[in-house]
């Protein structure tokens, strides 16, 4: 099967003029490709040399390089440490990811009202592939930190991401702009990528369900029966189709790993590449659950769901449910972090097994088994 089938035929090419392929392979990015694909956005420019400081390779790869550009590109302001975040891995090729950020950035990213890292170039191919490209400023020169999933901020330090949270869901909800003229911006939970995790994802599943230490933390009715994760979350999915909440932007892969924290001690929100047109509560459940300990989350998650709610009604939005409305959405997302986490690699970047103690016992403690499996 071929998941990008559904979410990426559209003729909406950023820049016509370009007559040659985006790179599939990092030995293919040099100053000539890069001037080339910049000149597109900024007529005249010229990067005269390119020095490849870091390659990072994961579910996506980024290369950290710093420019020289001619004159053009001095005055345009483009700095000379630069990111670009493509995929170089030979793995996921049949999703849409990177595709899906470069549309974010071209076309949305100008609308939030958080901070999300500056983009100089955003393209992507429209030939079915699921291929994009991005050229980000380079987040250590900004003197901050990448957020990590695991990291212990406390309850306090919950709660003030949640207020960025709230302002986040606010930038876009009930906004036309969502409707379906913008058909490239998947609906949250109706799209294969979504829908199809696990099953995407299982190669992975089945190795960390061998591993001991796996086992020793995951419900005894899910290692005698794996399949119920998908009914359960199968389930998920039916109950968020029966909803009319209001719509907004959300960032979809809600962790802290994909934050940076300013100098000032705000938070930008990064990695846009599972952005989807979507109510937040998963958003709202996945960013809560898996930044407090099981023991942090068990005294102050109802008191941060509310003060979540008090963020969002105060951005001014109108049709924010009422709390126990929000709490009966919480319990059931709590399977989305399951297999999300489940999946996880940690050489990918993150550490899994916490996170999945965290979810796994957030849905033994919130009955998310029984709401999912047994309505």
């Amino acid at each position: 099967m071929t998941f990008t089938d559904n979410a990426t035929r559209y003729d909406d090419k950023p820049y016509p003029a370009r007559d040659f392929n985006l790179p599939w392979k990092k030995e293919e990015v040099d100053a000539e490709l890069l001037t080339g694909l910049l000149q597109n956005r900024y007529p005249g420019v010229v990067v005269e040399n390119m020095q490849l400081n870091k390659f990072i390779d994961s579910h996506t790869s980024k290369l950290l390089m710093t420019l020289d550009f001619n004159e053009a590109g001095r005055e345009a302001g483009l700095p000379r440490d630069l990111c670009l975040k493509s995929n170089f891995s030979g793995l996921f090729a049949d999703v849409d990811i990177c595709q899906l950020e470069a549309r974010f950035y071209h076309y949305l990213a100008d609308k939030m009202k958080v901070p999300v890292p500056r983009c100089y170039y955003a393209d992507w191919e429209v030939d079915g592939s699921g291929h994009g490209l991005i050229l980000l400023e380079d987040l250590t020169k900004r003197g901050g930190q990448f957020g990590f999933s695991l990291d212990d901020v406390g309850v306090d330090g919950v709660a003030d991401a949640l207020e960025g949270l709230a302002k986040l869901h606010s930038s876009l909800w009930a906004s036309p702009l969502l409707d379906d003229h913008r058909p490239w911006l998947p609906t949250s939970m109706d799209t294969p990528v979504d829908n199809d995790q696990i099953r995407i994802m299982q190669e992975w599943i089945n190795i960390n369900l061998e591993k001991k230490e796996f086992q020793e933390i995951l419900p005894q009715r899910y290692l005698d029966n794996p399949e119920i994760l998908q009914r359960a979350y199968d389930s998920l999915i039916e109950w968020e189709h029966a909803l009319d909440h209001p719509y907004t932007v959300i960032l979809g892969d809600c962790h802290q790993g994909n934050t940076y924290r300013l100098p000032d001690g705000g938070r930008m929100w990064l990695d846009w590449q599972l952005v989807r047109r979507g109510r937040p509560w998963r958003d709202l459940t996945y960013f809560t659950i898996g930044s407090l300990t099981v023991e942090q989350r068990r005294s102050a998650e109802k008191d941060l769901l509310k003060h979540y709610r008090e963020a969002l009604i105060a951005t001014g939005v109108e049709g924010v449910p009422g709390f126990d409305e929000i709490f009966e959405q919480y319990r059931r997302w709590v399977i989305y972090g399951m297999q999300a986490w489940v999946a996880n690699m940690d050489h990918w970047g993150q550490s899994g097994l916490p996170m999945n103690e965290r979810f796994f016992t957030a849905g033994d403690d919130l009955d998310t088994w029984k709401l999912l499996l047994d309505n």
